[in-house]
């Protein structure tokens, strides 16, 4: 068989079989086995080797996320979670074992199958690396969030110094961050590195599923120490919150320190738009704007992060070995507009450092 090769694993021969029949009816794609359970999941991604494997969380014998771990210690492959909307957060706390990303169980309607093909297609072609202990990052992570809920830890590994052109800017006002594809991981990591009363307010526009954005306020506010809420229309921004928008709103930053919110027009493929809050941030704090631009496929924050360099904000972008999608990145760096690239695992210490006060 030639092209994309899928593996499906759900309990309900009704999902799979639907999941079949949408996947394989799409060119350039080939199902290649279906799992009842998380253990025939991890013997057939062994034997098989399939491209993706689209899975479930809730199984019988041996669970999703126990799949999860084993398919990505062993025979590491791209996984993307298909769960139900109530099981939301435990899908994200698949990310952190290794999944991709997220989908939920809407695949009834023509665009939402389009949507669902898009997604593995892109997927599929993910490089994809070993997971030796992603139980013992889970349990760190935990544990590391909850003590600093009532402590103060000492600062995060920081680089040793800020590259750019603006080391000595007076203090920033706002963070901004664009994240796509392969973001809720992303930004995981990053927050769950902060330290508790973390000076600024940070703003996200993270493009994600219908239905799924309720589950990464909750997980990611369980992995830091920082706040992490919905925004509201008007709200004033506070140090040490870290916001996002509802479902299908855009969100943007204003010049005397509230947040804006506007529904998406039906048109908006993507959403919250990313160009609309770097750009946002810029024009309200110009030089004491920080902007961040993480894994992703397009270039969604590319003109709002030109917006804010010309008014003198710094930028940063992730690098092409830890994003999952090195789209939107790439395109910031190769217009010139990044005065930082940095591996995922240092933009957490990069943010503290840039920061800090006297």
């Amino acid at each position: 068989m030639t092209g994309i090769r899928v593996l499906i694993a759900d309990d309900s021969q009704m999902v799979r079989d639907m999941l079949a029949d949408i996947l394989g009816s799409a060119p350039g794609i080939s199902v290649v086995g279906l799992a009842e359970n998380g253990l025939q999941a991890i013997e057939q991604t062994r034997l098989l080797k399939p491209d993706i494997v689209a899975m479930d969380i809730n199984m019988p014998v041996v669970g999703g996320l126990e799949a999860i771990e084993s398919i990505m210690s062993v025979t590491p492959v791209p996984i993307l979670v298909i769960t139900d909307l109530d099981h939301a957060q435990i899908a994200f706390s698949a990310l952190s074992k290794g999944a991709l990303d997220v989908y939920h169980k809407s695949f009834y309607s023509p665009g939402m199958a389009a949507e669902l093909i898009a997604k593995v297609k892109l997927l599929s072609k993910m490089k994809v690396i070993r997971h030796i202990l992603p139980k013992e990052w889970d349990a760190s992570v935990g544990a590391h969030a909850s003590a600093q809920r009532t402590s103060v830890a000492p600062p995060s590994p920081a680089p040793e110094r800020v590259g750019g052109r603006r080391d000595h800017q007076k203090a920033f006002q706002v963070v901004a961050i664009a994240s796509s594809t392969g973001g809720p991981r992303a930004l995981a990591q990053i927050f769950s590195g902060m330290r508790a009363g973390f000076p600024l307010p940070i703003v996200v526009a993270q493009h994600i599923s219908d239905g799924f954005v309720s589950g990464l306020v909750e997980w990611l506010d369980s992995v830091t120490p920082v706040k992490v809420k919905f925004a509201a229309d008007g709200e004033l921004l506070q140090e040490n919150h870290i916001y996002f928008a509802p479902e299908r709103m855009h969100i943007t930053v204003k010049a005397n320190g509230r947040l804006a919110l506007a529904d998406a027009a039906l048109e908006d493929l993507l959403h919250p738009s990313c160009d609309l809050l770097l750009a946002s941030a810029g024009e309200a704090f110009g030089a004491q704007s920080l902007g961040v631009i993480l894994t992703g496929m397009g270039d969604d924050g590319v003109q709002g992060l030109r917006s804010m360099r010309q008014r003198g904000g710094y930028t940063v972008a992730q690098d092409e070995s830890t994003s999952v999608v090195f789209g939107m990145p790439k395109v910031a760096i190769d217009n010139g507009l990044i005065d930082k690239v940095c591996p995922l695992g240092e933009i957490g210490g990069l943010l503290q450092q840039l920061v800090e006060r006297e």
